[in-house]
């Protein structure tokens, strides 16, 4: 086990920090118009990878990690669609920014949740979840999002295919 992490765990979290640093090259990209295809199918495609692996650890009852992945899954079917069958044409852009930026939002909503179960420093501020600093952490990432999905949203107007 590398880092106390079964094989397959770390293929998933693998799959969810490339999913997290390809969302934020495409998203820089979108503020520009940009249209990062190369990087948004890596986006994309690790993303619902990330939601499909973690379907696949075992569980018994439902979690909220079952609910964020069904949400998240939604969000990124939203995106597909958009993309790869209406092709960004009219409102389908601001269906694709909202999806795609909510998706990479609740990837990244959960690696700040496992940063603070995992790296013990954040976990002593934290030990349970609900304390000042990690709801303090994850409002910024919250606000981040909206301030960056807006602009995201006012500025990706990106030419035909």
């Amino acid at each position: 086990m590398i880092f106390g992490m079964t094989p397959f765990t770390l293929f998933h979290v693998v799959l969810s920090l490339v999913g997290i640093v390809s969302g934020f090259v495409v998203l820089y990209g979108w503020l520009h118009s940009d249209r990062m295809s190369g990087w948004t199918a890596t986006f994309l495609f690790t993303t619902v990878a990330t939601v499909v692996t973690g379907f696949l650890f075992p569980f018994s009852v439902f979690t909220p990690a079952i609910g964020v992945g069904i949400i998240t899954g939604l969000f990124l079917i939203g995106a597909l669609v958009a993309l790869y069958r209406y092709r960004l044409a009219g409102r389908w852009r601001a269906v694709f920014i909202l999806c795609s930026t909510v998706s990479l939002y609740f990837n990244t909503f959960v690696l700040v949740v496992q940063s603070f179960l995992k790296i013990d420093a954040l976990n002593a501020l934290a030990p349970n979840g609900n304390e000042p600093p990690f709801a303090i952490a994850q409002a910024i990432v919250l606000l981040f999002f909206v301030i960056v999905g807006q602009q995201a949203l006012k500025r990706f107007h990106p030419l035909p295919a």
